[in-house]
């Protein structure tokens, strides 16, 4: 997740530790010099207050006076020249620091003398502070205090900046092996820390996910009375009462669908059955009755007539026998009062079955039929109904087979199924009557079907059948004839 609060976490606090880090950085290379020499500035005033006000009260040759202004100028590091005109010609010093005498004496009169090459940063009618590097090394700056005090002695405080430098330098280095390791101690401890965030937050998500596809099977996990606590537990009240209330809206739903679909498909199985039937048996009926009351007034007296007359009230009979048998099954079929017997069989061995029992018809048909297929294949289906379908495509095939009366059979593997196909050799379906082929009492050459007797139920039983299976069938158009073909599972489904 490239937008997990976890990660979101860690970048905020590391970027706010680096960004304190950086600005640490900044403040003191670019403010602490600033600082320092302010700081510096005070502590000179302080130190010329205390040397002009012991030369104004005469207790500068006082032993206590002199150690507080020595201890001053070494614990603030200021070097110190204090000298008072005596003559016109000479000067005497009043105080010094021992170690830079010369050096600031050589400062001083290049102040008096204006000969120094110094910056002022500061002024005032007393003194004047000046920022000054060193005559031998001009890498050495100085900030030096130069003035006179309030009985005309001169004075020059001075004291490095190179320690500034040198402490921003190292400052900075140990702010960079403390900020190194700050960086990895954070990032650590956010990501640990937004780790007890995220994880129930995630397992909250998943939760929610799951719900969503109604597997309220699912609960939170988590322990803790914190919020996201109190939360996982409303999720799980809310999974269970969800559940309960699902489960009881489905099976109202389901009834009432069943109750709907029960229904319309009564009504309009009653209408298409009474239209459809009444149809088909007008023919025969008519027959029937034509023949028998022929036979009752004696209209024919040979033997020969009234045997031809029997023989097609018989015929007709039979016709109408098996309508109304097709007619039972398709009924079971659609009402889904058949139960299916669902088990493993070898289709390939059906099929020669089939064919065996079909000699008659294939021969009086005078078609040749070709089966093209390898060793057994095994399939899970009911294997009774499954004859059914293919005997409907044999019988179907047989009376349209045509032009050079050829029949081919193939049993096609695929990767989890079988398709088996059936092709006639003739004329192809016409495309508008393809959509209805499936429908009940269906005919596209109704003169050619009543010749063998046909009704128009087989199709419809294939598509109940295969419908119950929940596989596919269908039928396709070549230029040389038509091929019916339906799939069944050969991996066990649960």
């Amino acid at each position: 997740m490239t937008k997990s609060i976890k990660r979101q976490l860690v970048v905020v606090f590391v970027g706010l530790i680096a960004m304190l880090l950086a600005v640490v950085f900044l403040v003191n290379s670019i403010f602490l010099g600033q600082y320092y020499i302010l700081h510096k500035k005070t502590d000179m005033i302080e130190m010329y207050q205390m040397i002009d006000s012991a030369v104004t009260t005469g207790s500068l040759t006082e032993k206590k006076e002199q150690e507080e202004i020595n201890g001053k100028s070494e614990s603030a590091n200021i070097s110190m020249l204090v000298l008072k005109h005596t003559g016109e010609y000479s000067l005497d010093y009043v105080l010094f620091s021992i170690q830079s005498k010369e050096v600031l004496e050589a400062q001083m009169f290049g102040y008096i003398t204006g000969n120094n090459m110094a910056e002022v940063l500061d002024q005032t009618e007393q003194y004047t502070f000046y920022r000054s590097g060193d005559p031998v090394n001009k890498d050495t700056l100085y900030l030096e205090m130069f003035g006179k005090l309030s009985n005309g002695a001169l004075f020059l405080l001075r004291s490095p900046l190179d320690s500034i430098r040198d402490s921003a330098a190292l400052a900075n280095k140990f702010l960079a092996y403390v900020g190194i390791v700050t960086l990895v101690f954070g990032a650590w401890f956010v990501w640990f820390f937004s780790q007890k965030i995220t994880d129930p937050i995630l397992e909250l998500a998943a939760l929610s996910k799951r719900m969503a596809n109604l597997d309220f099977n699912a609960r939170y996990t988590g322990s803790g009375d914190d919020e996201i606590g109190v939360l996982g537990q409303s999720f799980n009240i809310m999974s269970r009462k969800l559940e309960n209330t699902i489960s009881e809206l489905k099976k109202a739903n389901h009834q009432l669908q069943k109750d709907i679909e029960q229904k319309e498909k009564i009504e309009t199985m009653r209408t298409e059955f009474l239209g459809n039937v009444s149809h088909e048996l007008k023919t025969p009926i008519a027959l029937i009755q034509g023949y028998a009351e022929g036979l009752k007034e004696g209209i024919s007296e040979d033997a020969e007539s009234r045997e031809f007359y029997c023989d097609v009230i018989i015929d007709e009979s039979n016709k109408m026998n098996h309508m109304v048998k097709n007619l039972l099954t398709l009924n079971q079929l659609e009402f889904g009062s058949e139960q299916l017997e669902v088990e493993r069989f070898d289709v390939i061995g059906l099929i020669r079955g089939v064919l065996a029992s079909c000699e008659i018809l294939i021969q009086q048909a005078e078609a040749s039929v070709d089966f093209i297929a390898g060793e057994a294949v095994y399939v899970w289906a009911d294997e009774y109904k499954t004859e059914q379908v293919f005997r409907n495509y044999l019988t179907n095939a047989l009376h349209h087979v045509d032009h050079e009366k050829r029949i081919e059979i193939r049993v096609i593997p695929k990767e989890e199924s079988v398709r088996v196909t059936v092709f006639n050799s003739g004329t192809p379906i016409p495309e508008e009557d393809i959509g209805r082929l499936w429908d009940k009492f269906y005919k596209v050459d109704k003169a050619h079907t009543r010749e063998y007797g046909g009704n128009g139920i087989g199709l419809s039983i294939v598509k109940a059948i295969m419908e119950s299976f929940h596989q596919e069938y269908g039928v396709c158009n070549y230029n040389n004839g038509v091929e019916f073909w339906f799939e069944l599972d050969t991996k066990e489904t649960l």
